[in-house]
């Protein structure tokens, strides 16, 4: 424990103000400092101190001009962390709350989902404090091509591949992709993420939320139970949440709730494929709040500025944003009898609140682990941009099940416990080795 903890001092000391990164990198050599001090090799390579330092951050501001003639200047980011096994790899996300210290979190964590799904990908992470809420598609494009004119010169097939994230979906990305490849004057796949038309995968957009469901599916098969009959809480309305809802709608399981950044709408009858039909339409055409719900469903209940974690159920799925469940959600959840809480963003629970699901023996899938099927049908869709050739529905859905499988028998492999299964130990060390065992191999770099 001392060594751990003057380790974390170290990385604070080192990142002020980073609290982010610092709660990344406490959670991870929590789970991995052990096992570096019972493997000399990792121990006296000093892999954890190459590990926490990204290669490079590339800086830089975007200047774009509005629908009335005015001048915006934004600033936007690349954080190249860890190349070690392939390109790094990681989505661009737009929102006036991306610091440096949320991308570089979000970018350490991408190097061991990414290791974790057994493709050729480093980590990395990008992204700007524009806020494309608001804003006309006019304005988002000539946003996304101001950005680009920068960005093409840190990137590349078989250098770095952004994809999207928050605020940035299909629109923005076609708008980037567009820009690069006027700019480079190829036609490669240097983003994913892509429209069908373009180079794009099928199940992409449904990936994270299909696999954060196909993991939980493992976790539950180790304790010979199913999904069917089982109730969830969802946070979040975005391509995670919903198409996390449409997979265990699909298989058997009553969702409970969805929520936005206004509050959680929650039914008691449980969400249908008609009613996600209509989600859907509301949130991704219209793009209005997740309250015009009731109007169309009145027995529904729309919880304003609270979160779903006080409702009664037996699976959580937090699939909206960093630090959204804490403690005292915790403790709700626990005293609610849930079973099982598995990350579908990128660590949505507090280090308190993960603790405390433990400490309770409940089953807790990290995001790492459990929400990496999105970047792993992103190195498919890089794979189908090589080869010239698009795969079905089908094939890319089944790649995905494998990698996620791979993923859980990982997790299984290094987080044994006498109690069970540590998945949050278990994913951890995996990525760990893999990527420690490669730095090991290049010699002092």
């Amino acid at each position: 424990m001392d060594r751990i903890n003057s380790f974390n001092s170290a990385i604070i000391a080192r990142n002020p103000a980073e609290h982010e990164f610092h709660q990344a990198v406490q959670e991870f050599t929590g789970a991995v400092m052990p096992y570096v001090m019972a493997n000399a090799k990792y121990d006296d390579g000093h892999v954890l101190e190459r590990m926490t330092e990204p290669d490079r951050i590339v800086i830089f501001r975007v200047c774009w001009e509005d629908d009335n003639g005015h001048i915006h200047c934004n600033r936007a980011w690349r954080v190249q962390f860890n190349n070690a096994i392939g390109p790094y790899k990681g989505g661009l996300r737009f929102h006036p709350n991306v610091t440096q210290s949320v991308l570089k979190f979000l970018a350490f964590e991408q190097v061991y989902k990414n290791a974790l799904t057994g493709l050729p990908m480093g980590g990395g992470k990008g992204g700007s404090d524009f806020d494309p809420k608001g804003k006309s598609d006019r304005e988002i494009m000539r946003f996304c091509q101001s950005l680009m004119i920068e960005l093409s010169k840190h990137i590349g097939e078989d250098t770095d591949i952004p994809a999207g994230d928050i605020g940035v979906g299909g629109r923005e990305i076609s708008y980037l992709f567009g820009q690069y490849k006027r700019l480079k004057n190829r036609f490669v796949g240097t983003l994913t993420g892509k429209g069908l038309s373009y180079g794009g995968s099928l199940i992409r957009t449904e990936a994270t939320g299909y696999g954060v469901v196909y993991f939980t599916q493992h976790m539950l098969n180790m304790r010979n139970e199913t999904l069917a009959g089982k109730t969830a809480l969802i946070s979040g309305a975005g391509n995670v949440a919903i198409f996390c809802a449409e997979k265990l709608i699909n298989e058997g399981a009553q969702v409970m709730t969805l929520s936005d950044s206004s509050g959680f709408i929650y039914d008691p009858d449980g969400f249908d494929h008609q009613k996600l039909a209509f989600l859907k339409t509301l949130k991704f055409v219209k793009r209005q709040r997740l309250s015009e719900y009731t109007e169309n469903y009145p027995h529904a209940i729309y919880h304003q500025g609270k979160r779903p974690w006080l409702i009664k159920a037996d699976l959580a799925f937090p699939c909206a944003t960093q630090n959204e469940l804490e403690l005292e959600d915790a403790k709700l959840l626990v005293d609610n009898g849930i079973q099982l809480i598995a990350e579908g963003a990128n660590m949505p629970c507090t280090l308190e609140a993960v603790k405390y699901f433990q400490a309770k023996s409940v089953l807790f899938a990290p995001a790492k682990a459990a929400n990496a099927g999105g970047v792993a049908v992103s190195g498919l869709e890089q794979t189908q941009n090589s080869l010239r050739l698009p795969w079905t529905r089908e094939e890319v859905d089944s790649r995905l099940q494998q990698i996620m499988a791979h993923i859980h028998r990982q997790c299984v492999e290094y987080g044994k416990e006498d109690g069970g299964i540590n998945y949050v130990k278990g994913a951890n060390i995996a990525g760990f080795v893999k990527v420690a065992d490669a730095m090991l191999a290049y010699g002092i770099g």
